[in-house]
């Protein structure tokens, strides 16, 4: 599946809630399915600037594609990164610095985030982007 097609699949998905509040408790039930970071790399570098709550993300290249795991101390925030890592969790790096991710505009995600939350989200895409960056060869 492509990035494009994991994007229209979460669009997809959360045009089936009518309100924010079901929209909130679908992210908070995927962060129970996010890929977690192992409890020795939750280290200092690797924990997401700009975040309110602590993020923590560990990228590795494997086979040529990216491979991410994070976690996070909130439990909306462990949704939101683990929608990141569902599209972005093995691809190519060229792919995951060359492609958009509108879904987050298209269901309305950052809009209904408070600012500090929805400056947390831009730190996360920043970030898997620039681990991405550093292993396109």
């Amino acid at each position: 599946m492509t990035i494009e097609e994991k994007q229209q699949e979460i669009i997809s998905e959360f045009s089936m809630f009518d309100d924010w509040m079901e929209k909130y408790e679908y992210i908070i039930d995927l962060g129970k399915d996010l890929p977690l970071i192992e409890n020795e790399l939750k280290t200092e570098d690797r924990l997401i600037e700009g975040c309110q709550s602590r993020v923590w993300l560990e990228s590795k290249m494997i086979d040529g594609k990216m491979n991410y795991s994070a976690d996070s101390e909130a439990i909306i925030t462990k949704g939101i990164i683990g929608l990141l890592i569902r599209v972005l969790n093995n691809e190519t790096p060229k792919s995951i610095v060359e492609n958009d991710l509108h879904f987050i505009h298209d269901i309305g995600l950052q809009e209904h985030l408070s600012p500090t939350r929805a400056n947390g989200l831009a730190g996360m895409v920043k970030r898997m982007k620039i681990d991405a960056l550093k292993n396109i060869s």
